[in-house]
């Protein structure tokens, strides 16, 4: 029985051991499995060793010269076959802990895979997962659920990353994109109408991880802040026409009033329903728009019309009303509707009535009273007193009409300012926002505020000049002064507008010194170049003027379309404008040159204009010479920072008491990026700035202030603070003389409203570079 516990020799089972103990620290389950199957053959090889040592020990033992050293060898051997057999059993347990450990492990692992994966279907973002190559390797259902909705085929792993953005651009998928190199990522409109943002990340491997965030909800309400900021704007232009006194309109090419003011409203607005929206058939009776239908006709046409209906309103009270067509054109020059100015003149009508029928009765009575003659001398003394009561009641209601009519023109030219102040707080906000980007749809919608805007300011202020000059609130500063740098300003100004229109215009310096007011006589040289602009299609413009004996002659020439020679006068009256043959209309009033001819009777000057259809016109204005006072001392330096990248980082303060002006001004000036503060007065800006020590390259002031106050007032407060007093830009709708000679006395520039933002960044730049 002994010998059945005989084993295999020390040497071979430690090498099978060791082998053993070598495999057991493999970490992958296929080779487990082979080691495994391995030790159970090497199982198999030790058991049939041990049957053989057993067989040759007990078929020997009769050989044996000494049974008992045969007996103690057995011994030995079963000793370390035991000894062999638990170190084998030993490997084994611990082969079956790294098997089960490996298990374990990869349970583990697949709980964590299983756990990655449910996380990325979790996040509400699209995932995408490409290798080094640049090959998808895993996706979410979000980002599935994008191709899904536009019913194309989702890319399969494999697909390179190039081939996924062609697939998605020419399926339809991606219907807009948008970059910005500020923007964390690209920006995608998709097709089912959300907006998503694409990020995307490296990995450590050299792959890449693409997430598509959904900001639809953000663009949705960055779109809302644009559109409450453009009814804004919208809501300030109502403001201002609203306040005219006329009935302003405009109407679509397909006749449906499409704006109106609330006089117009509160004239056509029958039984308190408002005329927006309707058709004109439906806002006037049937016989009156037949009426206005040939006039309708002509402006559709591209002609501005003026006439003089008789109207019925609401009530049945009979108006006379002027009218104004002037058709509205788009980039094409295709008409697109027209705007509408109608002007109450029932008094001045029925003034002119009244006079006519006074004068019939008058020429009755004499004839009455001329075939009584030879026996009524009494008589005709009678109707002589008759007559002179009669003419002296006429002089009184032309007087009076006159009055009102003069009243009414000083009380439009008297609010400008207040007419002024929400359009130019409009500008601002406009200019501000034309400085952004933002998607095409709202930068559409931006530039048409910005062009009705510009319409409607060219629309007032033209109006207001014309009611000023007639009011006579305007007095000339006349001095003598060099015309070098009034010329040079006016041709850089308008070289810009000529190269626009693909024209030219050239210039003629002049150092001639003259004696009239400079900006009026800006004005006029103004008005020419717009006119000559305007109707020249090609060719050139030239600026200049011509020394006579004691007269300079200031011309402005143009290979126009040429004026008719029975036109030549014409052209300066109010709402007179003449189309020549085969131009295209404007937007203007015909206004300008009546505005030119007023200003040169206020200043004396004498103006002229010759004209060849097909060639040009030549407009002159003649101005005497003058000499030059002494020059006053050069100003002191104002200490003005010098910048050399524009108004980068350039210092401004504002001081308005209109908030909106302050938001739309400080809107507009960071976006030049210039630092600015902004306060409602001197105290104001002295609570959120040091204004002693606190480095500054500008104060941008409007002259009317809350409290009776005024900016020059409060800008002289904060410079007698300062060590070194601040460069000063004075904004005013106040065109007096005594407060421009004030301005130009104490070393500020003035600048008036509504503020052009072109011209207000070029003196903000003169002055921080000078």
């Amino acid at each position: 029985m002994a010998c059945t516990s005989i084993r295999p020799s020390r040497g071979w089972s430690l090498a099978s051991l060791n082998a053993v103990s070598s495999d057991s620290t493999l970490h992958s389950s296929s080779e487990k499995d082979a080691r495994i199957a391995q030790l159970e053959d090497e199982n198999r090889r030790l058991r049939s060793i041990r049957d053989a040592l057993i067989d040759r020990v007990e078929s020997g033992a009769s050989h044996k010269p000494a049974p008992y050293a045969a007996f103690e060898h057995s011994v030995i051997l079963a000793e370390q076959v035991r000894e062999r057999t638990e170190a084998l059993n030993l490997a084994m347990e611990e082969l079956k802990v790294s098997n089960k450990a490996l298990n374990r492990a990869r349970e583990e692992a697949e709980t964590s895979r299983q756990r990655l994966s449910d996380a990325i279907e979790s996040i509400a973002d699209g995932f995408v997962l490409f290798d080094r190559e640049h090959r998808l390797i895993q996706t979410n259902s979000r980002f599935r659920s994008y191709w899904r909705h536009a019913g194309v085929p989702v890319p399969v792993p494999g697909t390179h990353i190039q081939a996924v953005k062609r697939l998605a651009l020419s399926s339809g998928l991606i219907v807009e994109e948008h970059s910005h190199e500020e923007a964390e990522g690209t920006v995608f409109l998709l097709s089912n109408g959300r907006w998503v943002q694409m990020t995307e990340r490296s990995t450590r491997e050299g792959g890449q991880v693409v997430l598509y965030s959904d900001i639809t909800d953000v663009k949705n309400s960055e779109m809302a802040r644009r559109i409450k900021a453009l009814e804004e704007s919208e809501r300030w232009i109502r403001v201002v026409t609203d306040h005219v006194p006329a009935l302003i309109a405009y109407v679509g090419a397909d006749l449906t009033v499409q704006f109106c003011n609330k006089v117009y409203q509160s004239w056509y607005g029958r039984n308190g329903v408002s005329p927006l929206g309707k058709h004109l058939e439906e806002v006037h009776s049937e016989d009156f728009y037949q009426r206005l239908l040939p006039q309708i006709l002509e402006v559709l046409d591209g002609h501005s019309v003026n006439f003089e209906f008789e109207e019925t309103g609401e009530h049945g009270d009979q108006r006379y009303m002027l009218r104004s067509y002037v058709p509205n054109r788009d980039e094409t020059g295709e008409v697109t509707g027209f705007f509408v100015l109608i002007r109450d003149i029932t008094e001045r009508r029925k003034t002119a009535i009244a006079l006519e029928r006074a004068y019939d009765d008058l020429e009755h009575r004499v004839r009455e009273r001329t075939a009584a003659l030879t026996g009524l001398n009494e008589q005709l003394r009678q109707e002589i007193s008759e007559r002179s009561a009669a003419e002296s009641r006429l002089r009184e209601a032309k007087r009076e009409a006159e009055q009102a009519n003069l009243s009414k023109t000083k009380f439009l030219a008297a609010v400008s300012h207040d007419l002024l102040q929400p359009l130019n707080a409009a500008r601002l906000f406009t200019s501000a926002l034309l400085e952004q980007s933002f998607g095409p749809k709202a930068e559409g919608l931006v530039r048409s505020v910005s062009t009705s805007l510009d319409d409607v300011e060219n629309l007032l202020g033209t109006l207001v000049d014309i009611s000023k000059l007639d009011a006579g609130v305007i007095t000339p500063d006349v001095t003598a002064f060099d015309l070098r740098d009034l010329l040079n300003n006016i041709a850089r100004e308008f070289r810009q507008m000529a190269l626009a229109e693909g024209l030219r215009l050239d210039f003629v310096p002049s150092s001639a010194i003259v004696h009239s007011d400079s900006q009026l006589l800006a004005r006029i040289l103004r008005n020419f170049l717009t006119n000559a602009i305007r109707y020249t299609e090609q060719g050139r413009i030239v600026l200049g003027c011509r020394r006579q004996a004691n007269h300079v002659l200031l011309q402005v020439w143009d290979t126009g379309a040429g004026i008719p020679g029975d036109k030549l006068t014409e052209i300066f009256q109010e709402f007179k404008r003449i189309r020549p043959m085969g131009g295209q209309g404007d937007k203007g009033l015909g206004l300008g040159l009546a505005i030119v001819d007023k200003i040169a009777r206020m200043l004396g000057h004498e103006v002229s204009v010759s004209s060849e259809e097909g060639r040009g016109s030549v407009f002159s204005v003649r101005v005497p010479l003058g000499k030059l006072r002494p020059a006053p001392p050069a100003p002191r330096d104002t200490g003005v920072v010098s910048a050399d990248h524009g108004l980068s980082g350039a210092r401004v303060w504002v001081i308005d008491n209109d908030l909106a002006i302050c938001q739309g001004m400080k809107t507009l000036l960071e976006g030049w990026d210039c630092q600015v503060v902004t306060a409602i007065s001197a105290d104001d800006l002295a609570a959120k700035v040091d204004v002693v020590n606190a480095r500054v390259d500008l104060i941008l002031a409007d002259y009317h202030l809350d409290n009776d106050e005024n900016g020059v007032d409060a800008v002289a407060i904060i410079n007698r603070q300062r060590h070194r007093p601040a460069p000063v830009l004075m904004i005013t709708a106040n065109y007096t003389n005594e407060l421009k000679q004030h301005i130009r006395e104490l070393g500020y520039l003035l600048m008036n409203k509504p503020v052009k933002p072109l011209k207000l960044r070029s003196v903000l730049t003169h002055v921080i570079r000078t």
